[in-house]
């Protein structure tokens, strides 16, 4: 093996319960059939939906056109005093370019969210030297397009032509395209179609909000391009390969969730990018990996993981995880979009369909079209200012406080199931709120999940679907402080988020899955509610 992109099974029984799973890819030639984007790989139910959708094992070599592109548009831009970059997007769209930005210390302002009080604060940043990157694959994002419209309506509202402002990627012939190309926006992007949204970090999705941003995307390429080699071998030692088939073999043996935690990679939030590839590659046919990032390798579910989850390092090797990955960005992107794509192969899926994230989009739109104003519910009982709204009928009538709902959701857990904590709030003025992720954790013994809404709709949301059917999902919504009007839709920023909640929520009871909505009348009072309601939990074991 030749370049620093590396996976080390650290764990010996791992190793040797992963050894014959090695072999298997390697006699079947599977990680040079990837790189030659053979579809067959899934098997003859997937080849249909893998032809279309494999250009991303070359995307190192066929994106450099971008860049030439990418720095030209970033020095115009520059020259007209445009330097604040904001993106509209959800999942791949946006996951990928914060990732990189983060992690090369520039600044992007990401929207991935339908929080009135989110979209308002990015709305009062500097208009004067603002663009707006509005991707999206399909073209239909409502999330994207709302925030689209909103921010037309804003550069309209300060005598700013918004099309000299609006930068699009999108699939070519997608109504994104045609709606750029007809209002003149100052330049609009088509990716190549073959590559699916949560591989697509290394495309024009990836690489165009974070070039503008000033992130080094050659450098990202030029990484990838020396890992390839290795991830295309078809030697045991293919980092890939080896990654591979340790996540399978955990998986065959019960250990189906995957516990990310950096170890002094230098990298920034890569656990919240591989979350997405993981959870919509793998998680369908009641199969698949639950990815869940934790804030460190001390942290609660890491360093304790049980039988039913493999502790993973990213970065050097830590002593208590069972692997490791090392390497730098854009070789870690790749190592771990192969991996997956071969671990689908061992475990028996199709990592390149999304079979369930439609579900809860239906849903919303159903309840948007009922009456003015959004859906509403009525809580089965209040405490303080937080409203407790179980969905099913796990949850019993007598039950009066937030802890006690909170216990009987944790009760409600089969045995090695998970816990899946879903904010639909403001990420950056209610990130206090990431606290109950190691907390519940520590608490209930099960292994903790933590997503802001809607954007775990576009990653982990499949999985929760479609996945090992073992999860309780606790949501908290709240009240906004205002409102946001979306022009040009009959709808608020706060209904859509509402039905957001509640249309996933449905989704999810529909399957029989417990699921407990807290909604905080007052967000600053409620969120220290919960916090104390979490704290008066008796600790686990």
């Amino acid at each position: 093996m030749t370049t620093d992109t590396s996976a080390e099974i650290t764990d010996p029984s791992l190793a040797r319960e992963a050894e014959p799973l090695v072999q298997r890819l390697v006699e079947d030639r599977a990680a040079s059939k990837l790189a030659a984007s053979d579809p067959t790989l899934w098997g003859p139910e997937a080849e249909s939906e893998a032809s279309v959708r494999l250009a991303w094992t070359t995307l190192h070599e066929t994106s450099r056109g971008l860049l030439a592109e990418i720095d030209a548009l970033r020095a115009e831009l520059h020259d007209e005093g445009l330097s604040r970059v904001v993106l509209a997007g959800m999942g791949g769209s946006s996951l990928a370019p914060e990732v990189i930005t983060a992690t090369a210390g520039t600044q992007l302002v990401v929207l991935d969210t339908t929080d009135p009080g989110q979209v308002a604060d990015a709305l009062e940043g500097e208009l004067d030297r603002t663009v707006v990157v509005v991707s999206s694959k399909s073209g239909t994002t409502v999330e994207t397009d709302s925030h689209r419209r909103i921010f037309e309506q804003a550069f309209t509202e300060k005598g700013i032509d918004p099309a000299r402002r609006m930068i699009v990627v999108t699939d070519p012939g997608s109504p994104l395209q045609e709606l750029g190309e007809q209002a003149g926006y100052r330049r609009v992007f088509t990716a190549d179609p073959n590559v699916g949204g949560r591989y697509s970090a290394l495309s024009a999705f990836g690489l165009v909000p974070a070039g503008l941003a000033g992130a080094d995307i050659a450098a990202l390429l030029d990484d990838a391009a020396a890992a390839f080699p290795d991830l295309r071998s078809d030697d045991p030692a293919n980092p890939a390969v080896r990654l591979a088939a340790a996540l399978a073999a955990a998986h065959d043996n019960g250990a189906e969730k995957v516990v990310l935690a950096d170890s002094g990679s230098g990298i920034v939030g890569f656990g919240d990018w591989v979350e997405q590839l993981i959870a919509e590659s793998t998680g369908k046919s009641g199969l698949g990996l639950l990815p869940v990032p934790v804030e460190n390798v001390e942290a609660p579910g890491f360093a304790t993981a049980g039988q039913d989850a493999t502790p993973v390092a990213i970065g050097p090797a830590d002593g208590t995880a069972s692997v490791s990955t090392h390497g730098p960005l854009g070789g870690l992107m790749l190592l771990w979009e192969f991996a997956t794509a071969l671990a689908g192969r061992l475990i028996g899926i199709n990592p390149f369909d999304q079979p369930d994230v439609e579900a809860a989009k239906r849903a919303a739109r159903g309840l948007l079209d009922g009456p003015a104003g959004g859906p509403a519910a009525t809580p089965l009982t209040v405490d303080g200012a937080v409203e407790i709204h179980p969905n099913g009928e796990w949850l019993s009538a007598g039950v009066g406080t937030v802890a006690e709902a909170l216990r009987a959701l944790v009760n409600a857990a089969p045995r090695n199931g998970y816990l899946a904590v879903q904010a639909y709030l403001d990420r950056l003025d209610d990130a206090s709120i990431s606290v109950l992720r190691p907390e519940l954790a520590r608490r209930s013994g099960l292994q903790t999940t933590f997503g802001w809404g809607p954007r775990f709709l576009h990653s982990t949301g499949q999985y929760h679907k479609g996945g090992h059917q073992n999860g309780v999902f606790l949501q908290i919504t709240g009240d906004p402080g205002s409102d946001m009007e979306v022009p040009g839709q009959p709808y608020t920023l706060g209904a859509l988020q509402r039905a957001q909640a509640l249309g996933d929520g449905q989704v999810l009871a529909q399957q029989h899955r417990p699921v407990l909505r807290l909604h905080l009348t007052d967000r600053a009072a409620g969120l220290v509610e919960l916090v104390k309601a979490v704290q008066d939990l008796r600790a686990a074991g």
